[in-house]
């Protein structure tokens, strides 16, 4: 499946476009990830484009993600990612090997938060947000709260990435698509 092939495929299950943007952020965050480690960038990049294809069709944790891998398999995703999508949710027993599967997890839920830290901001802008403005945002508990931070930063540290550092990364990587994303800012007159 190559990345346009994937796009369309995510586009055929997903029609909120707030998850496409999710998904959209942790294929970037996937890419610069394996450029970072030498890593094939294609095959990381597709999947962070799918890993939540089948949220809207399989919205429960009874049948997200695992309901999702046959729909996969019978599209030809390669097995590495089938898998890789599989053990991004710790209730599917799938555990964490690969860099790649332990990447995904690090990325996944923390673009949420960097969006909407990004989103509060007068600006609302990637362009001029810091790890710093993210870090205030962690501390407080009624922001975001449906995030869980403890997972967040164990995720980042079973990637083996300091928490703050993995942060700047997101934020560097979601950049170069802020355009798609809606966050490159407003402009004030």
């Amino acid at each position: 499946m190559t990345r346009d092939e994937g796009l369309a495929f995510v586009r055929e299950f997903v029609k909120n476009e707030s998850l496409v943007r999710h998904m959209l952020s942790v294929e970037a965050c996937m890419r610069f990830y394996a450029n970072l480690h030498n890593e094939d960038v294609e095959t990381w990049g597709l999947t962070g484009l799918i890993h939540d294809f089948d949220w809207e069709i399989h919205p429960t944790l009874d049948e997200h993600p695992q309901a999702g891998a046959p729909i996969l398999r019978e599209r030809g995703v390669p097995e590495l990612i089938v898998r890789a999508v599989l053990s991004h949710a710790d209730h599917t027993g799938v555990p964490r090997q690969s860099r790649m599967e332990k990447a995904l997890l690090a990325c996944d839920e923390i673009t949420g938060l960097v969006t909407a830290v990004a989103l509060v901001r007068p600006s609302r802008s990637l362009y001029d947000l810091e790890p710093s403005s993210v870090k205030k945002k962690w501390k407080d508990k009624a922001f975001a709260a449906g995030t869980d931070r403890a997972d967040m930063a164990k995720a980042a540290a079973d990637f083996g990435v300091e928490l703050w550092e993995h942060v700047g990364n997101v934020i560097t990587a979601m950049r170069t698509i802020a355009p798609e994303l809606g966050l490159v800012g407003v402009t004030t007159s």
